[in-house]
């Protein structure tokens, strides 16, 4: 017999990526293929700030 637990989420992982990716959308929306890898570039780059 297999036995569920049952725990209440704290964070719901899709749901951020859902909302996220459509932010990312909204931001990114008309840009040209090069502004769009720029963009991208800046945000890594701002990440890696943060993680030092």
């Amino acid at each position: 017999m297999r036995t569920e637990l049952k725990r209440k989420k704290t964070f719901d992982a899709v749901a951020f990526m859902r909302k996220r990716r459509d932010e990312i959308s909204k931001e990114i929306e008309g840009m040209t293929p090069k502004q769009e890898i720029e963009y991208f570039k800046k945000k890594a780059a701002k990440l890696k700030k943060v993680k030092k």
